[in-house]
C-alpha cells in the first residue's frame, strides 16, 4: 500500500511527491523552507523520485567528475543542473529514493550531528532489511563495503533545513556511469542498490515507510542531544 500525499502525525508531516523533475521539487522544497521558517508548517519529511538528472554540488572541482558530454547526456535523457547543497556530483533517476526533510535545528544548532543522523536513519533502515550498512572513513554516504548504497548532501537556511539524501532502491546504474559519483574512483568503491545487493525486486513504497519511521523515530533524540552548536558544514543564511 502505497504513501499517501501527506501523512502528518502530531507536529510532523511525511509528503511523497512522486516522479518529479528536479528544478520544480528544488522550487517546491524552498517554498516549505519559507513556510517552516515562519511557522506555517511544522518539521516535513518529503519523499520523492526524480526524471534522470546529475547535480552538481559546492565542493570545489565538482565539475571535473562530469564523464560524460553534453550530446551523450541529451541522448541518455538526463539533466544537468548545478545546486546550493553541500557534496560532489551525483545522480538522480527513477527507482531512487530521495528525501528532502525540511526541519528545524533551532534546537540543536549542529550540521555535523544533523549528517550522523541521517547517516543512522538509512543505516537502520538498511539493517531493517538484513544489509548491514556502514559509514566509511574519509568518504561521504552510506556503504556496504566499498559499495555505495546511499548518498547525503545537505543546506540550510536559518536552520531549517533541504536538500537531504538519495538511497539507490532500484535506478539504471549504467548512469552512474556518467560521473565520478562523488568524486569516487572505480579503485575507491562503486555503487550499487537494493536490488543488486538483496538479489530480488524490492517495494520501494515499503522502504520509505521504513525510512519515515526510522527518520521521526530518532528525530527527537537529535533535537535533545546536550552537544554544542556546529557551523563547520554548509550553511546559507
Amino acid at each position: 500500500m502505497p504513501l499517501s500525499a501527506a501523512t502528518t502525525s502530531a507536529a510532523v508531516t511525511t509528503v511523497d511527491w512522486g516522479r518529479t523533475e528536479y528544478r520544480a521539487a528544488w522550487e517546491r522544497q524552498t517554498n516549505l523552507v519559507t513556510q517552516r521558517i515562519v511557522g506555517e508548517i511544522g518539521d516535513t519529511l518529503v519523499f520523492t523520485e526524480h526524471e534522470p538528472v546529475f547535480t552538481l554540488g559546492m565542493r570545489r572541482g565538482a565539475e571535473a567528475h562530469l564523464v560524460w558530454n553534453a550530446g551523450r547526456l541529451a541522448g541518455e535523457g538526463i539533466a544537468m543542473v548545478k545546486t546550493n547543497r553541500g557534496g560532489d556530483i551525483t545522480y538522480h533517476g527513477p527507482g531512487q529514493i530521495v528525501g528532502y526533510p525540511i526541519v528545524s535545528l533551532a534546537r540543536r544548532q549542529d550540521l555535523h550531528a544533523y549528517l550522523r543522523f541521517l547517516e543512522q536513519v538509512v543505516i537502520n533502515s538498511l539493517g531493517s532489511l538484513g544489509l548491514a550498512a556502514t559509514r566509511r572513513e574519509g568518504k561521504t554516504g552510506i556503504w556496504l563495503g566499498h559499495r555505495k548504497i546511499a548518498a547525503i548532501g545537505v543546506a540550510v537556511r536559518r536552520w531549517v533545513t533541504y536538500h537531504g539524501f538519495a538511497l539507490n532502491v532500484d535506478p539504471d546504474l549504467g548512469h552512474f556511469n556518467g560521473i565520478v559519483p562523488c568524486g569516487i574512483s572505480a579503485a575507491d568503491g562503486t555503487v550499487t542498490s537494493l536490488r543488486a545487493e538483496l538479489g530480488r525486486t524490492v517495494d520501494i513504497e515499503e522502504i520509505k515507510r521504513v525510512v519515515a519511521a526510522e527518520f521521526w523515530s530518532l528525530f527527537p533524540e537529535l533535537l535533545t542531544a546536550n552537544n554544542r552548536p556546529s557551523l563547520s558544514c554548509l550553511r546559507e543564511n
